[in-house]
């Protein structure tokens, strides 16, 4: 494996930038330190060059939010008769990020894809608008499956295997290399005893976006203010929808409970981690839950939905977290949770313990293993447990 192309639609400097784009840049580090030459073609937003190395990785980038995908299957064309940003790359595989759409690379290079799906969108369409939602849907479940019929597929959670195999998709070609986790950055204070809020405290730790529903997370701690009324909530994370969720906490009359933080810098973030008491994770969909495992890493248990999915797998239900159905069991769960100190610290213990079992290396030794398959012509099936890859 000499060269590998990456595409997302944004990458983790981008506004938006979340998880799965973290994902990615993550295992391209990995396969650049492997020595293999990463180029990760991406869109532009305000103040972000065209071309930087970052991490080892080369970045493209051109487009918007749409504008990307074409533009990208243009640069690809021009590329192979020697024109363009990407005329200078050869790769080996490329990975096709699948956020709602995929860039469709197949078509356009010679060399073979792995579609990288970490959950599907059907829940999150709607938000898109009619039209686009349908049209949307509608390239994800018909025509990407299609298009993609001889592909390599790749996922982060087994629940999200087994909606791409309810779209049609041959299960021998999808592998499942879940999400690691960095270590708790150098100083910063690990969860324990000492480090705990004082009063009661939820943390969520999210994009501030329709779809991730941390309104529910709001309503949950008004319904609870009349039984624990010194419980505060801290929501970590920014995004387009901060404005409408601080109307909701006026609206609701918790707003003085209520912290904003906005986006933090890493150490900030795992402060405020060791400073929670629950994590509440309250998303429509998710294909895994990075901030599940980023919480147990300070011994705070997850309370989230059992139909996001992803969160079936990130959460061992009742032993590093509970699963719920609404938001009224939402707000049970987590006055329980807050309210039983013992079983809080057992829960917490065994997420800690859990997240132990997750790092990027393995996951890019995971990736790698799936990309040199298919450099032999090979697919790669189910969980690709973590193991060393020489």
């Amino acid at each position: 494996m000499r060269e590998v192309l990456l595409l997302c639609w944004r990458d983790t400097g981008h506004p938006q930038g979340g998880g799965s784009e973290r994902y990615l840049e993550q295992v391209g580090a990995h396969l650049a330190e492997r020595g293999v030459k990463v180029t990760l073609r991406t869109a532009r937003y305000p103040g972000a060059p065209r071309r930087e190395r970052i991490g080892g990785i080369e970045v493209s980038r051109a487009g918007g939010r749409y504008t990307v995908y074409p533009r990208a299957l243009i640069a690809l064309l021009l590329g192979r008769i020697g024109i363009g940003p990407l005329r200078d790359i050869c790769p080996d595989a490329v990975i096709d990020t699948q956020n709602g759409i995929p860039f469709f690379a197949t078509v356009a290079t010679k060399a073979p894809s792995v579609l990288l799906v970490h959950h599907g969108h059907r829940e999150q369409w709607p938000v898109a608008g009619r039209l686009v939602g349908r049209i949307g849907w509608w390239i994800e479940s018909r025509l990407s499956p299609r298009v993609h019929r001889d592909n390599q597929y790749l996922t982060v959670s087994l629940p999200s295997a087994e909606e791409l195999a309810a779209l049609g998709v041959d299960r021998e070609r999808i592998a499942v290399v879940r999400n690691g986790a960095e270590p708790v950055p150098v100083g910063a204070p690990t969860g324990a005893v000492g480090t705990r809020a004082e009063a009661p405290t939820v943390v969520v730790l999210s994009r501030l976006v329709p779809h991730k529903q941390i309104e529910d997370a709001l309503a949950a701690v008004a319904r609870l203010r009349a039984r624990i009324p010194q419980l505060r909530l801290d929501v970590i994370g920014g995004g387009w929808w901060a404005d409408n969720l601080k109307a909701t906490a006026h609206e609701l009359g918790i707003a003085e409970a209520v912290t904003f933080h906005g986006h933090v810098d890493e150490r900030r973030k795992h402060e405020l981690l060791a400073r929670a008491w629950v994590h509440v994770l309250p998303s429509r969909k998710e294909g895994w839950g990075l901030a599940v495992i980023e919480a147990a890493q300070h011994g705070v248990p997850t309370i989230g939905y059992r139909s996001s999915r992803g969160l079936t797998d990130s959460i061992v239900d009742g032993v590093t977290g509970v699963l719920v159905d609404d938001v009224a069991q939402l707000s049970d769960a987590l006055g329980d949770v807050l309210e039983d100190p013992a079983g809080r610290a057992f829960m917490g213990e065994k997420a800690r313990t859990r997240a132990r079992e997750f790092s990027w290396e393995q996951t890019g030794n995971g990736v790698y293993e799936v990309l040199a398959a298919i450099a032999r012509g090979e697919h790669t099936e189910g969980l690709i447990a973590p193991r060393p890859v020489g």
